[in-house]
């Protein structure tokens, strides 16, 4: 299967696009380096990778690109962690939109032309940010209440532009939702401002490595956003790629959308203190609240037994082998002045 997958150098595509690669699938990607700058990967050389930089609101690129790919993988956007949702309110909107529409018009017209099968959305957990709802099944962004943030409001979009171009021209798709994604090879990024955690400048946008970070330069007592008690579901990026790259490759993912996530729920205080231990041992875990953002949903818990029912689908990986993993990437980046 030959794919496009847009956003290809960001955080999850740094899992996925290898995945994709060993399951024996031919990928084109597509990125403008807008986020972290300019990254090398390890699959760059890849024989059936070819990596094309440009931007992802170009349609005649979109369409040159996408025309003989059997799917399309819709992953370019802004993102970040919650200061972003602060920051970069109105662009996150604006500039996700264009990227969709974009995408979704490139789609259509390959789909139209009898070449492209299917184009998969990876949306987001936020869609559920005002869920009332736990564990909130797929289908619950439809009853809930909607997004407060405007990130969340635009995912929720992402989805509708599923549903219209079906509706209208039959672009049959697949909406992945993936939750707290944990990994390795997130940076600064560009446009990052300075937003400060105690004596740390936040550098990244997820909480675990931002927890470690922290711990790994001395941080004492640590400064957590809240009062910990925010419930998330931390994902490997590993477990997301291979969950993405099932629904891809199942005719049952058609026109069904998907939480893909771990079952298992920790709090913030939860995972600051196994940070702390792992690093720092038997030292006593002493912690400060900082001011939550805003848009700091305090419960985040999916319903994932439809991935599993219809996909086979399972993240297994543990909350401790990531940081296994994440932990010593931290530490090396800090000594080499990356982060």
């Amino acid at each position: 299967m030959r794919l496009l997958v847009t956003g290809a150098a960001g955080f999850i595509a740094g899992y996925l696009v290898p995945e994709l690669l060993e399951a024996g699938h031919e990928v084109i990607g597509l990125d403008n380096f807008s986020k972290y700058g300019r990254l090398a990967k390890s699959y760059d050389r890849h024989p059936r990778y070819r990596l094309v930089e440009g931007d992802a609101k170009d349609v005649a690129l979109l369409e040159e690109l996408v025309s003989g790919c059997d799917q399309v993988v819709a992953a370019a956007a802004m993102i970040g962690g919650i200061s972003y949702f602060h920051e970069f309110a109105y662009d996150l909107l604006a500039e996700n939109e264009r990227i969709l529409a974009s995408t979704f018009d490139a789609a259509i017209g390959a789909h139209r032309a009898g070449t492209l099968a299917r184009i998969v959305v990876l949306s987001s957990s936020m869609v559920y940010e005002s869920a009332t709802v736990f564990p909130t099944p797929e289908g619950a962004q439809l009853t809930s209440p909607p997004p407060v943030s405007t990130y969340g409001f635009q995912k929720l979009m992402s989805e509708y532009f599923a549903k219209g171009a079906w509706e209208q021209y039959r672009l049959p798709y697949t909406i992945l939702r993936p939750f707290n994604c944990v990994g390795i090879g997130e940076r600064r990024a560009v446009r990052d401002t300075a937003v400060m955690s105690g004596n740390v400048r936040l550098a990244l946008s997820h909480v675990v490595p931002d927890l470690v970070l922290k711990v790994l330069t001395g941080q004492d007592p640590l400064h957590i956003l809240g009062d910990g008690s925010q419930v998330r579901h931390y994902t490997y990026g590993g477990d997301l790629a291979r969950g993405i790259r099932l629904a891809i490759e199942s005719d049952a993912a058609v026109n069904e959308d998907f939480n893909l996530s771990t079952a298992q729920s920790t709090t913030v205080l939860e995972l600051a203190e196994l940070i702390w231990r792992r690093i720092n041992g038997d030292r006593p875990f002493r912690w400060v609240s900082d001011p939550p953002f805003e848009h700091d949903v305090q419960r985040r818990v999916p319903d994932v037994r439809k991935a599993k029912a219809v996909l086979g689908f399972e993240a297994t990986t543990t909350l401790d082998a990531m940081l296994d993993e994440v932990i010593p990437w931290i530490r090396a980046e800090l000594a080499a002045g990356r982060i």
